[in-house]
């Protein structure tokens, strides 16, 4: 691949705030792609088209990515940058990675924007809400005026996209959740919450992976793991996934076993 882009000419892309997305730097070996600054299905799908390019078609020097909300962390080898694209025209900047790289994104971009999107993966997650696995299940039933059975029932019905991970190994944040149920955080976190327990923060939903501080309003667990460190990969959902959650029983839960997700 070293020498794959020698004859290859790249002008400076023009960097200004007018139109998205924005290629800006992150010190001196980073660059963040910036999308729609909303959170929705519709910035997240440009995120993913630009994840799968960056998988299918790396440029030299690229060391990994990483997708949030609305932008993509790209990071990079600058020394092996500049030793694969001789030929880039700086047109008066001096000499560095960035422009270069964000030439070469800019390219991307143009690609990723056309190419299909692919159907989610959906992942089924059982959940036992409520009890000593749920003990905020009540409070945010209260704080909507709804009864316990209504807030488990609207939050097993629908379908959450996870937007991203992030805080711990393998947390996904979740988006989909029905205004009807959205709760603020606890007032004081708690200092160790449960791996799989299931929480509400806002209007967003997640699972816990790791026994971790949290402040979550928490309204079941799942026994399913998510982070499995000896795993390939391991981490059970990934950014583009469609999470559903489905009731259990507290026997159910105590008896589960792993392998059957």
């Amino acid at each position: 691949m070293e020498n794959e882009a020698e004859d290859q000419v790249f002008h400076l892309p023009k960097h200004t705030d007018e139109g998205l997305p924005r290629i800006i730097p992150l010190g001196d070996s980073a660059v963040s792609v910036i999308f729609e600054a909303a959170i929705s299905p519709q910035t997240h799908r440009r995120v993913k088209a630009v994840c799968s390019r960056l998988i299918s078609a790396p440029f030299t020097g690229m060391i990994e990515f990483v997708p949030s909300f609305h932008s993509v962390a790209v990071y990079y080898d600058g020394p092996a940058v500049l030793r694969a694209y001789p030929h880039f025209i700086a047109q008066g900047e001096e000499y560095y990675p960035f422009p270069i790289v964000a030439a070469l994104l800019e390219e991307m971009l143009k690609l990723a924007d056309e190419q299909a999107d692919p159907a989610p993966r959906i992942v089924s997650i059982p959940v036992c809400y409520g009890g000593e696995t749920g003990p905020d299940l009540e409070f945010v039933a209260r704080y909507n005026r709804l009864s316990v059975e209504e807030v488990i029932d609207i939050h097993s019905s629908a379908d959450y996209l996870v937007y991203m991970l992030g805080f711990a190994p393998g947390f996904p944040y979740l988006g989909g959740l029905s205004p009807a149920i959205s709760t603020p955080r606890r007032p004081s976190p708690r200092l160790a919450i449960p791996a799989g327990s299931v929480g509400i923060a806002g209007d967003q939903t997640g699972v816990y992976p790791l026994e971790t501080p949290g402040g979550w309003q928490l309204i079941g667990r799942t026994p399913v793991a998510l982070f499995r460190p000896h795993a390939v990969p391991p981490v059970r959902l990934q950014a583009g996934d469609l999470v559903r959650f489905y009731p259990v029983s507290f026997s159910e839960f105590s008896a589960w076993k792993d392998d059957r997700l």
